[in-house]
C-alpha cells in the first residue's frame, strides 16, 4: 500500500484516553464496520515495531471476508498513541502488562462489553503473545484467538534477529521508514529492542500462563520466520490442546504480508467451524 493510503488510514483513526501506569495515556484506534453491531468483533494486536497504520489494508480486507467488525489500535509508545517517556524502561513483563492492564482498559473505554459479547483476538508477533496472555487471564471474555508468529519463549534466532534490527536502526534508513508510522519512532524501537535484548529477558516464557486458555485457538507461523522457529506454535499446542496449527511455506515473520490469501482463507475456515458469526 502506498504511503498516501497509509496516511488516509491514519487520518480516519480516533483517540481515546485511558489511565495506565499512573498517568493519562492517549490510545490511537480505529473501528472497522462499526455499523455491523450484530456481528462478531475482531481485535487486532500489532507486532513489536507495529502500529495501527503498519497493518496496512489487512484488517479491513479480513473483516470484509469474515463479515465482522474490527478494532485496530496502537499500543502506548507506538503509532500516534502517547509515546514512551524517555526514561521509561519496559521490564520483561511488558507484554503481560499490555494484556492484563492496557487492553482491558481500552475495551472498557470504548464501551466493549466483553462479558456479554466476547470478542475474537488476532495478534501478530508480540501482539500474538499479548493475545495469548489476555485469553489466558480472561478465558470467559474471549470467543477465539488467531495468533501469527507469536512468542511463548525466547529463542537464539529471535535475539540474533533483534540485534540485527538494532544495527539496521542505527546504520540504515529504518528509523526514517518507521517515522511514517510512529509519532516518535525512538519510543517504539528502543522500548521493544531494549526489552528483548535485556539479558533478564532470556528467561521470559509464557508456557505456564497459556495453559489456562479455553477458547478456540489458531496458531500460524511461516517456515522461513527469521524471529522464531516452529517450536513456538508447536509449543502452544502442547499446553493448549485445542490449538489448530498452520505452518506456511514461503513465508517469513509476517504471514499477513507474505501469504495473505492463504492466511485469510484459513481464518475464514476457523471462524466458520467455530460459529463465531
Amino acid at each position: 500500500m502506498s504511503q498516501s493510503l497509509d496516511s488516509r488510514a491514519s487520518q480516519r483513526a480516533s483517540m481515546v484516553e485511558i489511565e495506565w501506569a499512573g498517568r493519562a495515556v492517549q490510545i490511537e484506534y480505529q473501528w472497522l464496520g462499526e455499523e455491523k453491531s450484530d456481528t462478531p468483533l475482531l481485535v487486532f494486536l500489532h507486532e513489536g515495531l507495529g502500529s495501527l497504520s503498519m497493518w496496512r489494508d489487512f484488517p479491513p480486507t479480513l473483516c470484509r471476508a469474515l463479515g465482522c467488525r474490527g478494532l485496530v489500535y496502537s499500543r502506548p509508545g507506538y503509532g500516534q498513541s502517547t509515546p514512551r517517556a524517555a526514561d521509561e524502561v519496559w521490564a520483561p513483563d511488558f507484554m503481560h502488562r499490555q494484556a492484563h492492564e492496557v487492553l482491558p482498559a481500552l475495551l472498557v473505554a470504548l464501551g466493549v462489553d466483553t462479558a456479554a459479547n466476547p470478542p475474537c483476538l488476532l495478534g501478530h508477533s508480540d501482539g500474538g503473545s499479548i493475545a495469548l496472555l489476555y485469553a489466558a487471564r480472561f478465558p470467559d471474555r474471549v470467543a477465539g484467538a488467531v495468533v501469527l508468529a507469536p512468542h511463548i519463549m525466547v529463542e537464539d534466532i529471535s535475539v540474533r534477529s533483534i540485534a540485527k534490527a538494532r544495527t539496521a536502526y542505527l546504520e540504515t534508513d529504518l528509523r526514517q521508514r518507521l517515522a511514517r508510522h510512529h509519532t516518535n519512532p525512538d519510543s517504539a524501537f528502543w522500548g521493544w529492542n531494549n526489552s528483548w535484548l535485556n539479558p533478564a529477558f532470556r528467561l521470559w516464557t509464557i508456557e505456564a500462563d497459556i495453559a489456562a486458555i479455553t477458547c478456540p485457538l489458531l496458531a500460524i507461523q511461516g517456515l522461513d520466520d527469521e524471529y522464531g522457529t516452529l517450536e513456538q506454535i508447536r509449543g502452544i499446542s502442547k499446553v493448549v490442546p485445542q490449538t489448530e496449527l498452520l505452518e506456511l511455506a514461503e513465508c517469513g515473520h509476517s504471514p499477513h504480508r507474505d501469504q495473505p490469501a492463504q492466511l485469510i482463507s484459513r481464518i475464514e475456515e476457523f471462524f466458520d467451524h467455530h460459529h463465531f458469526y
